[in-house]
């Protein structure tokens, strides 16, 4: 189980992001959503080890990590999936997958990753992760790569963003498949309401603060409802 207790963060110019940010997640899929620029993807980083807290703790499976850094945390089984994702010049596809899984794998294996994403195998186990690769293409071997990982915690930020050709369907199953052979959560920060109906937990953050928190068939609704009349705030969510 991952714990967020009082968990706030400013940047080094004092700008307040998030405040007092306490959250408990155990469930296969936790959707993050919110506003654009309300720290959704501030809360990602800070899971992963990429940024520090200011204030509060994170505990993962009762182990306060909260000043573990990326690579303690990626140890620990926590694997983080960049909303830009990074390029490895130098690197094959087919060595990125195997570092991923953390053993050598088969270029049958590594092609079975590539195709549940829908790459062609053929086209791409041997092509570096550099320029020449579209952000689509990225997007797509880095949820490749999170998935020969399979650990314990996978943080998705905005896994959607450029591969708008590829059906939701298939991303959604790849999901799923990741699930069914991990057993871990795997934590989505996401707007589209198709990914969002996957959750079996909705999170909302409004203005740097929790806005919401509960089961997908209660707060989806309630969250619609609020975009359609654009009022949705951590206000109003306590009142």
């Amino acid at each position: 189980m991952l714990e967020l207790k009082n968990l706030s963060y400013q940047t080094s110019e004092g700008k307040e992001i998030l405040r007092n940010v306490s959250l408990k997640i155990d469930d296969r899929f936790v959707a993050i959503t919110g506003p654009n620029g309300s720290g959704k993807s501030t809360l990602a980083k800070l899971i992963a080890g990429i940024y520090t807290p200011t204030s509060g703790q994170i505990l993962l499976d009762g182990e306060d990590i909260t000043d573990l850094s990326i690579t303690e945390r990626a140890n620990h089984g926590i694997s983080f999936a960049f909303q830009q994702p990074v390029r490895f010049k130098g690197i094959t596809v087919k060595d990125l997958i195997s570092i991923a899984s953390g053993k050598k794998i088969s270029i049958s294996e590594a092609c079975q990753y590539l195709s549940e994403v829908g790459l062609c195998a053929k086209d791409y186990i041997n092509r570096e992760v550099d320029a020449s690769l579209s952000g689509g293409e990225l997007k797509r071997i880095e949820i490749a790569m999170i998935n020969a990982r399979g650990t314990k915690i996978s943080v998705f930020d905005e896994p959607e963003a450029g591969i708008d050709l590829w059906s939701f369907n298939n991303l959604i199953q790849v999901f799923k498949s990741m699930y069914e052979r991990t057993r871990g959560t795997i934590l989505i920060i996401s707007h589209q309401e198709r990914i969002l109906d996957i959750a079996d937990k909705i999170v909302v953050i409004a203005g740097g603060e929790v806005a919401a928190y509960g089961a997908k068939n209660e707060i989806l609704p309630e969250l619609l409802g609020a975009q359609a009349g654009c009022r949705f705030t951590a206000k109003e969510a306590r009142a």
